[in-house]
């Protein structure tokens, strides 16, 4: 009998929530098989089986916590067909021999996942969440993937029809006390949707920043035309060399890098009553991922050319949006960047990114019109900035001369290519 244990996770993770189980009762297992998903404060960890047998029984629920070194399963190790030496009848497919109660609760839990096993790691994370959430079994949604892949709209297009038929069927069948629950508290209709663990972290943290940092805000305003106009020159033949877009993201991170060595408090963190000032510039890029907001890490940005940055960025995008990003990819950040003007922000005071003392706000790229002088003015693709600090160790001083110098970086970037 083998127990399967959650394992280490990372030195700031002791503890994690059942996901997804990805085995049945009675299901033969190898070594290196995923076995069950578990949501973390920041990503998704699908755990391993280091043994192959048997499953003889899951400890846990979907929706479990559980802490590292819990025992969440237990194996037969021994998977031979003629089973004599160890005694234990579990080996065989039909398991008649179990006890009457635990074969009862299992024998429809084990009938379907026979058929459909191959189905459920071809669902994304976020899409068997909003499965379970929901109620939905995924061998009856459909995939408009090429692959076969089921995604969240798929889920979300299933609910449509069915959601409609199965009103009726809750209100003749449910007890009234969860109906005049909602009833008492609203008048009209409402959907209550439990917080991911991870959007409780995010939520968590977020004013755990504003109870325990001076957090305050600068604001500048960046002139893009030269940005904008070397893209323009460089971008087809930047493509066809390193086989990457060139963003604002990249110029953005240089500048930041450059700003960061000439004022080296906003690339720190207190602990206790040190400072602690960082020697390296491992620059964060929030992204928007289907489970919250993430913010994985562009390291050693101060070493990497522009290409190199966008295909990092690039990578850690689509790891965000595919759910994949790993523990490494979200840890040791020591300044962040955050472009709310993707989404049509026009200006913001972006929260700090604890325990980092420094995040800078990018937005809406908006023609305005510039004075030049005294007698002219000119329409210019303009850009909002935003600094949010720490003000128990960077002075106002300190934090408005380093938005100046990224935007000064930013409106001539010819001399980035120096900083690099």
């Amino acid at each position: 009998m083998i127990e399967i244990k959650v394992p280490e996770l990372a030195e700031s993770i002791s503890e994690g929530t059942i996901s997804q189980w990805l085995i049945n009762i009675g299901d033969k297992v190898t070594k290196g098989e995923s076995v069950v998903e578990l949501e973390t404060d920041k990503v998704n960890i699908e755990l391993n089986t280091e043994y192959s047998g048997i499953v003889s029984k899951l400890l846990k629920e979907t929706g479990d916590i559980v802490e590292v070194g819990d025992v969440i399963a237990i194996i037969e190790e021994n998977t031979t067909t003629t089973g004599a030496n160890p005694g234990t009848p579990t080996v065989p497919a039909a398991a008649p021999e179990r006890p009457a109660e635990e074969t009862l609760n299992q024998r429809s839990n084990q009938s379907e996942p026979k058929l459909s096993k191959a189905e459920p790691p071809i669902a994304s994370p976020a899409a068997r969440k909003l499965a379970r959430e929901r109620g939905i079994d995924l061998n009856q949604v459909s995939s408009r993937d090429p692959l076969g892949r089921i995604r969240t709209e798929d889920v979300k297009a299933y609910t449509h029809t069915p959601a409609v038929k199965e009103e009726p069927k809750l209100e003749k069948t449910s007890p009234k006390p969860a109906v005049q629950q909602i009833d008492e508290e609203f008048d009209k209709p409402v959907e209550r949707v439990k917080m991911s663990r991870r959007r409780q972290t995010i939520a968590k943290r977020l004013v755990e920043v504003q109870h325990t940092a001076a957090m305050l805000t600068t604001f500048n305003e960046v002139d893009m035309s030269a940005v904008m106009d070397l893209r323009t020159k460089r971008k087809d033949a930047f493509f066809e060399k390193h086989g990457v877009r060139l963003g604002f993201m990249s110029f953005f991170t240089k500048a930041v890098v450059s700003a960061l060595k000439q004022f080296p408090l906003l690339n720190a963190e207190i602990q206790g009553d040190e400072v602690i000032i960082k020697k390296f510039y491992d620059i964060g890029i929030a992204v928007a991922a289907p489970e919250g907001l993430v913010v994985p890490v562009v390291r050693n940005a101060n070493q990497k050319n522009f290409a190199e940055i966008e295909q990092e960025i690039g990578n850690l995008g689509k790891k965000a949006r595919d759910n994949a990003l790993t523990l490494n990819d979200l840890q040791g950040g020591t300044f962040t960047i955050t472009n709310g003007g993707v989404f049509g922000s026009l200006m913001s005071t972006p929260i700090l990114n604890s325990p980092q003392v420094g995040i800078l706000g990018m937005h809406k790229i908006q023609t305005r019109p510039i004075a030049i002088d005294r007698e002219r003015m000119e329409n210019r693709p303009m850009m909002y900035i935003a600094l949010s600090y720490d003000h128990r160790i960077v002075d106002g001083k300190e934090a408005v001369s380093f938005l100046a110098a990224v935007k000064e970086l930013l409106e001539d970037p010819h001399s980035l290519l120096l900083e690099g």
